[in-house]
C-alpha cells in the first residue's frame, strides 16, 4: 500500500468536510423524496403531486446513486483515497441523467418555476468542483 507524498492542507480538510455536509444533505433529500408518505405527499399542490407520482424507477436510481455515490466520494476524498475521484464522476454522470428527466422529459420547471432552477445549477457546480478538486488533490499527491 503506497502513502500519500503530499500533506493535505488546511483548506484540504475544510473543503473535504464541506463537501461531506453538502452531500449528507443531498442524502437526506433523496430519503426525503424517495420516502414521502401519502400524507406529506397530499400537502403539496396537484403539479407536484402528480410530479412525484410520476418518476420513473430509472430517475430515483440516478438519484440515489447520485447523492450516495458523492457521499462515498467525501468520505474516501476525506481518507485521502483515489477512489474519490471514480465516485464523483459517477456521482455527476448520475445527476446529468436525473436533471436530463427533470429539464427535457419531465418539464421540471413548469411544476417547479424559474427560482428552482438554481438549486439544480448549483448542484452541477459542486459535483465539477468536487471532480476538479479530486483530481488535482491526486495530481499533488494527496491521494493515494
Amino acid at each position: 500500500m503506497t502513502n500519500s507524498t503530499s500533506k493535505p492542507t488546511t483548506v484540504f480538510w475544510i473543503i473535504g468536510v464541506i463537501a461531506l455536509l453538502w452531500n449528507i444533505m443531498g442524502v437526506v433529500a433523496y430519503l426525503a423524496q424517495a420516502y414521502i408518505s401519502d400524507e406529506d405527499l397530499a400537502i403539496l399542490p396537484e403539479a407536484e403531486q402528480a410530479y412525484y407520482n410520476g418518476i420513473p424507477a430509472w430517475v430515483t436510481a440516478a438519484f440515489a446513486i447520485s447523492v450516495f455515490a458523492g457521499l462515498l466520494g467525501c468520505i474516501t476524498l476525506l481518507m485521502k483515497k483515489k477512489i474519490a475521484v471514480i465516485l464523483f464522476f459517477i456521482s455527476f454522470i448520475a445527476i446529468i441523467v436525473q436533471f436530463v428527466y427533470n429539464f427535457f422529459i419531465q418539464d421540471f420547471m413548469e411544476i417547479s418555476g424559474a427560482a428552482r432552477m438554481a438549486m439544480p445549477i448549483v448542484v452541477i457546480i459542486i459535483a465539477l468542483f468536487l471532480i476538479w478538486f479530486s483530481k488535482d488533490s491526486e495530481k499533488k499527491g494527496i491521494l493515494s
